[in-house]
């Protein structure tokens, strides 16, 4: 026998095994496992062989010893949002599908904090928490579930006042490569004690570990909220309010930048026809009524100095609902300008005071190449995001938009910035990472070789091997 057809042995005998211990929740159904083969924004398909659905950390570790014994991959996957193909299962194996471990374990009111298994989504534990006073302020957009939410250290519209994921999550439960469970952090609200573990695993896209626990640090939902959108002359002017709004040091919740192509196509899709197709900038501040109406006036002077139209305002929580969902919505509304399309989807983030120049040097690039490419972004914390409409009847769009990205990734790094801001790398900006990362790369390679000595966790991810 062959040490090839030995491998395909073991790796059958595992299935067989997987099959036993899961029953229905386990599948090779093609259709099945090409729906798990591929997140969003991302064009390529690469299925795994087979897909597990666990519905404890127990099984989880179960399936793991298994498939690290046999040198199967395994792929965790949420609910298939993430934009960098990190779910592609490149060289095959089981695909961990964790969206039945989605309970809410425990809310401590008194400590605001909670405790969820991965599959758990933000919105989810948003209406859960609607009682308590408490919520969970974490926002990527897309109701993804909390543990792929960790595993790529996502941000979104509230990070510039709440943070990100890096700051929401207290500790986890991990369950590593050959199956054994460990549990980092604590329930205090800080630590010294040993190496940063919890650190460690957010942001490691499924590399290191399969997380399937999280206690998560929750905050009192504020007394009032305001939501407001605010149309400039340029892209400049906006930019540029932003940064002077940021350098005030007042408190929004939420200040996104859309540019005059992506709010055409979100008027259109949201039907907000009592918008302009102008440079907007979208606003929430949070606080009592009395900071809420302080902070929207000097933002509201900072923006008229720049040009910027009188605030829109969305008080009521339907209209506010509206007005977020529109930019939520933005990826797909950006979609319908060039039927047909395909996305790619990427972003960066820099020094907010870098801001504005590698805005306008990636709007320059996008403007000569002729490609329809929406930008908004983050920019309160300087993360900004292009949404590239490729004609796949076209491919030389495709090489042209890889040479747009390396430039805006070129610019990033040389101002100190990062190649990512909130997406991940996953496979799509593995070579960027080796850029930003140099040498320290080679230290991530120790830790993944250390923690993962066969290699089985979501091979093929943030760097090669």
């Amino acid at each position: 026998m062959t040490s090839v057809s030995h491998a395909e042995h073991r790796r059958e005998a595992a299935f067989a095994e997987l099959a036993r211990l899961l029953g229905e929740r386990f599948s090779r159904n093609r259709t099945v496992c090409e729906q798990h083969g591929r997140g969003e924004a991302f064009p390529e398909c690469h299925p795994p062989e087979a897909v597990a659905l666990p519905e404890s950390t127990a099984e989880v570790a179960r399936i793991l010893r298994l498939c690290h014994a046999a040198g199967v991959p395994v792929i965790p996957y949420g609910t298939g949002t993430s934009l960098e193909g990190h779910v592609a299962a490149l060289q095959g194996g089981v695909c961990l599908d964790l969206s039945r471990m989605n309970r809410i374990l425990e809310v401590a009111p008194e400590d605001m904090s909670a405790r969820v298994e991965p599959g758990v989504t933000r919105k989810q534990l948003d209406h859960h928490l609607r009682d308590t006073g408490l919520f969970f302020p974490v926002d990527p957009g897309a109701d993804a579930s909390l543990g792929g939410m960790a595993a790529t250290r996502a941000s979104g519209t509230n990070a510039v006042r709440y943070g990100t994921m890096r700051d929401a999550v207290m500790g986890l439960t991990v369950v590593l490569a050959d199956g054994r469970v460990i549990r980092t952090g604590s329930a205090a609200r800080k630590s010294a004690a040993g190496y940063d573990l919890t650190a460690l695993f957010l942001g490691s896209e499924g590399t290191l570990g399969v997380i399937t626990e999280l206690r998560l640090r929750l905050w009192p939902i504020p007394e009032a909220t305001a939501a407001a959108v605010c149309a400039f002359p340029s892209l400049d002017a906006a930019v540029a309010t932003v940064i002077r709004t940021i350098q005030a040091a007042i408190p929004v919740a939420r200040i996104e930048l859309l540019d005059e192509l992506q709010m055409r196509a979100c008027i259109v899709h949201a039907k907000l026809a009592e918008m302009e197709p102008r440079p907007t900038l979208f606003y929430e501040f949070h606080g009592s009524e009395q900071a809420v109406r302080e902070q929207a006036e000097t933002a509201g002077e900072i923006a008229r100095e720049h040009g910027g139209s009188a605030f829109r305002w969305a008080t009521l929580a339907e209209e506010r609902s509206r007005l977020w969902q529109a930019r939520h919505d933005a990826y797909f509304a950006a979609l319908a300008l060039r039927p047909g399309a395909v996305a790619w989807v990427t972003d960066v983030c820099v020094p907010i005071s870098h801001l504005a120049t590698v805005i306008a040097e990636t709007r320059r690039d996008i403007a000569r190449s002729g490609i329809p490419a929406p930008i908004l972004g983050h920019v309160g914390d300087g993360n900004f995001h292009v949404v590239f409409l490729i004609d796949p009847a076209r491919p030389e769009e495709y090489e042209t938009v890889r040479r747009l990205n390396d430039a805006m990734v070129a610019r990033a790094l040389a101002v100190g910035g990062t190649c990512t801001g909130e997406h991940g790398i996953g496979i799509g900006k593995k070579a960027s990472l080796a850029k930003e990362a140099g040498p320290a790369l080679e230290v991530m390679k120790v830790i993944k070789r250390a923690l993962d000595p066969a290699g089985v966790l979501n091979p093929g991810k943030i760097f090669d091997l």
